[in-house]
């Protein structure tokens, strides 16, 4: 898989991209992920990539020039599947779209800033908008560094076994896990379910049936 991201901050994504199982991806090259500075493809000598908003002035609007050109670029080198815009009044971001969009081979990624992009860019470059949460970040940086997590790990070999994250929250529907525990069995006074050390494997799956039932109820 490639995943281009067209940020206005990139800096923003160093941290995130280099670690834990994003890093192993890239490093196993079952991913390669790309991050091009949208400031390259401003206007005139101050690359400008913003202006006022027409009808009145209040913050700051992505002027669709530079945008064009990045995502022109890279049409013109491969085809991509996807062409993303990360928007606070996108679709909500759910497990099946990260099992969906896993199963592409070229991504593009429009980060947004300041009050968001020409209205413009959206009717007629981008083919998918997703929201993280009805919250606003300062950037599209953080949220695409989250849906990326969540497709990345769930392309095959990245995770040692693949097992684990078709058995996530999420992936039966809209369902949580039930709780999980491990050794010891009794710390600080507080113990194990008995049932879970009983070896009673029918005991076992009843009560967790019960309590993914239970936790499922305060969604």
């Amino acid at each position: 898989m490639r995943i281009d991201i067209i940020a206005v901050i990139p800096k923003l994504l160093d941290g995130p991209l280099s670690h834990s199982i994003i890093k192993r991806a890239i490093d196993k090259e079952l991913v390669n992920i790309y991050i091009h500075d949208i400031h390259q493809y401003g206007i005139g000598k101050y690359k400008q990539i913003d202006d006022y908003p027409y009808g009145k002035k209040v913050g700051m609007v992505m002027r669709i020039e530079p945008i064009y050109k990045c995502i022109e670029k890279l049409k013109s080198e491969r085809n991509y599947d996807e062409i993303i815009f990360m928007a606070p009044d996108g679709k909500q971001f759910i497990q099946s779209d990260a099992n969906l969009l896993s199963l592409k081979e070229n991504l593009i990624i429009l980060c947004g800033h300041y009050k968001g992009v020409d209205q413009r860019v959206r009717d007629h470059l981008i083919t998918r908008e997703i929201s993280i949460g009805k919250y606003v970040l300062s950037s599209g940086e953080i949220a695409a560094a989250v849906i990326i997590d969540a497709i990345i790990r769930l392309i095959p070999g990245v995770l040692g076994n693949i097992y684990s994250a078709l058995t996530d929250s999420f992936q039966n529907e809209s369902e949580f896990e039930p709780p999980i525990y491990t050794r010891p069995s009794i710390y600080k006074g507080w113990k194990v379910p008995e049932v879970l050390l009983s070896g009673d494997l029918k005991k076992i799956e009843f009560w967790k049936n019960e309590q993914i039932i239970q936790r499922n109820k305060n969604l």
